[in-house]
């Protein structure tokens, strides 16, 4: 099983990253780092989340950036005007995993500080229509969950200097028509030079995950062969 070391590692840059990465993962990031645009893909467990806010976070503090954004589908269409609360409170839930990530890299109060001051913003899906993003490290996260309209307005919000990092899993779609899902398009594009897409295929989780997923893969598979029986 592969996974992050847990251990500090030291940067003259005024910086520690308390878990530094694999080979997969260092492969990975890069690519990402040649990349404007990436969609890094794999199970669940297969840390891209975690990447991506890695890399997120080394560029707004080595100051290649300006400003983290995240967005990340919350519930079908985006509707937030029924929830309660404010912005960060509607969308506290569904961000919570990505702060997380974040948490586990860097002290708390180094991530609580980026956020104090506005340097990492939450953008809900339905609130990017007419943003652009420029010097950001934009995260996309559960991209899977995006239709192909939502995905294509993400991609034109990219900006001068920003880098644009999709997370998804092809396997865990929860619309209702799983086929609506912007990812299988957009994992398609080979064309474009600085859009890359990357596969992680280690799992950083407990070993029994590899064993899960595999049986429920077979186990949905069997029942597509069983419908397309009738």
């Amino acid at each position: 099983m592969g996974h992050f070391c847990n251990m500090e590692k030291n940067n003259k840059k005024g910086y520690r990253f308390l878990l530094s990465l694999n080979e997969e993962q260092k492969k990975a990031k890069a690519q990402i780092l040649e990349s404007d645009v990436s969609i890094i893909l794999g199970k669940s467990g297969s840390g891209k989340t975690l990447l991506a806010c890695q890399i997120a976070l080394q560029m707004i503090l080595e100051r290649k950036v300006n400003k983290i954004i995240i967005t990340r589908p919350t519930i079908s269409k985006e509707d937030l005007g029924f929830l309660p609360g404010n912005l960060e409170e509607k969308m506290g839930p569904w961000v919570a995993p990505i702060y997380g990530n974040m948490y586990q890299l860097l002290r708390r109060e180094r991530v609580d500080q980026l956020i104090s001051k506005d340097q990492i913003e939450i953008v809900p899906v339905s609130y990017m229509r007419g943003r652009t993003f420029t010097n950001s490290a934009i995260i996309v996260d559960e991209c899977q969950n995006l239709e192909n309209d939502q995905t294509l307005m993400i991609l034109q919000r990219i900006g001068i200097g920003s880098r644009m990092m999709f997370c998804g899993d092809t396997d865990q779609i929860d619309l209702k028509r799983k086929h609506d899902t912007g990812l299988d398009f957009l994992s398609s594009i080979k064309t474009i030079e600085r859009l890359k897409i990357i596969t992680l295929l280690e799992n950083h989780r407990h070993p029994i995950l590899d064993d899960i997923m595999d049986v429920y893969t077979n186990h949905e598979a069997a029942k597509s062969v069983k419908r397309l029986g009738k």
